[in-house]
């Protein structure tokens, strides 16, 4: 079943994301933020690189592609760009950054001035084909709260190194 959210509640959500990782985060130590969980996987301070380059290359700008009049493909996003173009700022850094740029998209979407009919309006994806702005919007919702959890998981692990026995209780050390 797909339902069509509510695009005031999604708001709320997004508005919510960077205080919720400022509470997070906000007063961890930077290895406290570099901590890798394994090989390969991100840190939540580069978790905050890539939602940092979401805010400015992905989101608002496929949605006025989408509700534009011209051409309807989106521009391919690279993941792991932010990685690179942040790479070298601090965690409060990033955190006053990706407040910054998401503050700028909010804005954006009170300029759109969206209606419950430009939910529907479509944009070409360059690899899923003809996605829907609300298909879009909930994404973004989900990207965001994705992450969240993944930065929550990494600071489990990390301070779950130091818990002895207790390993037992928690199935997110378990598991790894």
């Amino acid at each position: 079943m797909t339902e069509t959210l509510d695009p005031a509640e999604m708001r709320r959500i997004l508005e919510a994301t960077p205080s919720t990782l400022r509470h997070l985060l906000g007063h961890l130590p930077e290895d406290a933020l570099a901590f890798h969980e394994a090989p390969g996987t991100w840190s939540a301070v580069e978790v905050l690189r890539h939602l940092a380059d979401g805010e400015a290359h992905d989101w608002i700008p496929r949605a006025r592609v989408i509700l534009s009049d011209g051409d309807k493909r989106f521009t391919p996003f690279e993941r792991e760009r932010g990685l690179q173009v942040y790479r070298d700022w601090t965690g409060a850094q990033m955190l006053d950054e990706f407040q910054r740029l998401r503050d700028d998209s909010l804005r954006a979407w009170t300029a759109l001035g969206l209606s419950e009919c430009d939910l529907s309006a479509q944009g070409i994806h360059p690899e899923f084909g003809p996605v829907t702005l609300g298909q879009l919007l909930a994404c973004w919702v989900t990207h965001d709260l994705a992450h969240v959890n993944q930065i929550s998981r990494v600071l489990v692990r990390r301070f779950g190194q130091a818990i002895g026995p207790w390993t037992k209780y928690f199935s997110l050390l378990r598991e790894h």
